[in-house]
């Protein structure tokens, strides 16, 4: 059906990212309900032109095709503004966004209409679903070359950035917005801007010459106006030669980036060292919370808990523009911190404070956190928003004694041996004992529960109910931490094999810590698993930006590039990795899968002969006497059925053993391995796309699986 207006062949024109009308269908939801409000908005049918499977990237032309040029020509340009939407290299911002301004531009109309009340609009009416960053607000401005104005159908509550619908409460969302209302809005604001097409037809500064020439004017009158004007004009551009240079070199403020390095422990005993940590980090978890700041995570500043380094070499190396130092001395029921904030290549701190406060519970000390978490902001003159205050304020816990056992349990958990998780476990259950509603402790539980069962250290049938039960506790007590989302991430990923869930909890930890490091990890992990190698590079980026010396980081990166099929830069970086950190289980557990893939047999059997002598010590490692029988398919056919046979009175996970049957060649002890991971429930089977399982791909089997646990086989 063509525009009610000649000569164009939609009325409206409905753009959005593919992305953003999967799961829910919102795009699909809010057209449909605007057909239905316009048919009760406007006497005539309205004509809209929405593509339900649009391009969602960039074409192998730039060009945009005859087609779609023609279904351009319309009234109303909606673009459909999310997180995904302001890319220039998709095609919708591209080749129908930026198409459409330019062509509206040029029309016979003009890009803005004169609206009856002599007020002028823009025909291209945004709809949000989301709240955009400020680069994203700016790059929209530059195309529409104004002010982003639209109707905002954006749900806010505490930690919550998602996409209005029908069935939300209007008095829980903080925006007070309610769906219907903000349809009807859409509805009448198109019909303005085709009222004002219909009615007045020609642009607005076609009007306003119009209105200039309607009244005569007596010549003697217009000729003084005329040079009074002119005279005022020259005294604004001469005013304006000197004072426009001023305004337009505003000085440049730094980026807001900031590392906080570990704290002296100046206590009498050492063994306060875990409590000093945990404030410190605290205060770092605190920065995090800010989005207009960009800390540097903890692993990366932990390099320097010793250094000798000044704080010009430190910033350079972690690219940052402040340093924090800190020390602190806890003596009994009292701490004293002093800190200080320095810009990295001035003399001097330009912040200090020291604070002194006896601890009656824990809200003494999270108060001086968030005390001085804020003051850093304020120096920094970074913009804390409502949401943010809230959750930096939070208090986790009243109980003292929770406080401390669950700083133990952290220092113990990061250790990452099986030793250290039951200690870890321990202090969190202690946590949880001193104070039951406790959050963060149950969160803990259950990343000990899963680390034990993605490291073998417990079976899945062991470790899945016990960190279920602590999840469920830590959502019910607290839903607004980071760090419990990513703990409910990681068990839809790998627990439930509920990919979608997992994404969608993974993209709200980072919502309620846009530089929370691990989220960016497990989110590059989850991208990897569903196929998407470019998007989990952009993630692992992210993450070593935040974090740039975190051994994991780089690790993560080896790992990427391994799935991607960048087998010279994998090994470069798990090679890397191994050289500070031999035991790098990850590094040591891909690096000989990246040798396979290239055929460098004799460094894949050293590397495989390390992985096991280091991380599964307790397991066979007869590869050299395999290959004296009958060289490399007989040494990894034989470590494969030794571990196999081994497993049966002491769990390994069956994909550890089903990737050396798969260098092996052996295909059917392959599946058989795959396929009993998937009755066992091991968290790992879902990484199908694994590069040493390629020999499989065509196999009936293999594919069965795939689509049983709803990931991509090829």
């Amino acid at each position: 059906m063509p525009s009610i207006v000649p000569d164009y062949e939609y009325d409206i024109f409905i753009s959005y990212r593919q992305k953003d009308n999967k799961g829910e269908r919102w795009v699909s939801e809010f057209v449909d309900a605007l057909k239905t409000e316009l048919e009760s908005t406007f006497k005539e049918e309205i004509s809209v032109y929405f593509d339900i499977n649009p391009h969602d990237g960039l074409l192998e032309t730039h060009d945009v095709d005859a087609s779609l040029k023609d279904k351009l020509k319309c009234l109303v340009f909606i673009p459909i503004i999310s997180r995904t939407y302001c890319d220039p290299k998709s095609f919708a911002w591209e080749h129908e966004f930026k198409a459409f301004v330019e062509e509206a531009s040029q029309d016979q109309f003009g890009l803005k209409v004169k609206l009856p009340n002599g007020n002028v609009t823009n025909r291209v009416l945004p709809v949000r679903i989301h709240d955009l960053d400020k680069d994203d607000m700016k790059l929209c401005e530059s195309v529409l070359n104004g002010i982003l104005r639209g109707v905002d159908f954006v749900y806010k509550e505490l930690g919550v950035d998602r996409p209005l619908t029908p069935d939300d409460d209007e008095k829980k969302n903080l925006n007070n917005t309610k769906y219907r209302n903000q349809v009807n809005k859409v509805a009448l604001a198109i019909k303005e801007i085709i009222t004002a097409i219909k009615h007045y037809g020609q642009k607005p500064e076609g009007v306003l010459k119009e209105v200039v020439n309607a009244k005569s004017e007596n010549p003697k009158n217009l000729k003084s106006k005329i040079i009074i004007a002119s005279a005022i004009a020259l005294a604004l551009i001469i005013l304006g030669y000197f004072l426009i240079p001023v305004f337009s070199k505003p000085k440049e403020q730094p980026e807001k980036s900031i590392a906080v390095l570990p704290f002296i422990n100046d206590s009498p005993i050492d063994s306060n060292k875990y409590f000093i940590n945990g404030v410190m980090e605290d205060i770092l978890s605190d920065l995090q919370t800010i989005k207009e700041l960009r800390p540097i995570s903890r692993t990366s500043a932990e390099k320097y808990r010793t250094t000798t380094k000044s704080i010009p070499e430190i910033a350079k190396e972690l690219s940052v523009n402040y340093i924090v130092e800190g020390s602190g001395q806890k003596s009994g029921k009292t701490i004293r911190l002093n800190v200080k904030l320095f810009r990295a290549y001035k003399e001097g701190p330009l912040w200090g404070n020291s604070y002194e406060q006896e601890m009656h519970d824990a809200r003494d000390i999270f108060r001086i956190q968030s005390q001085i978490a804020e003051a850093i902001a304020t120096e920094l003159k970074a913009v804390i928003t409502p949401n943010e205050k809230q959750l930096i304020e939070k208090t986790p816990t009243t109980n003292l004694a929770a406080y401390e056992a669950y700083l133990q349990g952290i220092f113990y958990w990061r250790k990452f041996t099986q030793l250290d998780e039951e200690v870890a476990l321990q202090y969190f259950e202690q946590a949880i004992e001193k104070d039951p509603k406790y959050a963060l402790a149950y969160a803990g539980i259950c990343n000990v529960w899963q680390l034990r069962s993605n490291a073998s250290f417990a079976s899945p049938s062991e470790a899945i109910p016990k960190e279920m039960a602590a999840l469920t506790k830590a959502l019910e007590l607290d839903s607004t931490r980071a760090e419990v989302y990513h703990s409910l991430a990681f068990f839809k990923t790998y627990i439930r094999w509920d990919l979608k869930g997992g994404e969608s909890s993974i993209k709200k930890a980072i919502t309620l810590n846009p530089n929370y490091v691990d989220a960016y990890l497990l989110y590059e992990e989850i991208l990897m698993i569903t196929g998407r190698m470019k998007e989990a590079m952009e993630q692992v980026e992210i993450a070593l930006k935040l974090d740039p010396l975190n051994i994991l980081c780089k690790t993560e990166y080896g790992l990427t590039s391994y799935f991607s099929r960048r087998y010279d830069d994998a090994i470069n970086a798990f090679k890397e990795v191994l050289k500070t950190d031999p035991a790098n289980e990850l590094a040591l557990e891909n690096l000989p899968g990246a040798f396979h893939q290239i055929g460098r047999q004799k460094e894949e059997m050293e590397a495989w002969k390390s992985y096991y002598s280091i991380i599964f010590k307790n397991f066979a490692n007869v590869f050299d006497l395999g290959y004296a029988k009958a060289g490399y398919v007989s040494a990894m056919n034989l470590e494969a059925d030794t571990l196999v046979a081994q497993s049966k009175t002491n769990y390994i996970n069956p994909w550890e053993i089903a990737l050396i049957y798969s260098c092996a060649g052996n295909k059917e002890r392959a599946m058989d391995m795959l396929e009993h991971a998937y009755e066992v429930h091991d968290p790992n089977v879902v990484f199908m796309l694994y590069p040493v399982f390629d020999i499989l791909r065509n196999e009936p089997r293999f594919q069965e699986l795939a689509r049983k646990l709803a990931v991509p086989y090829k």
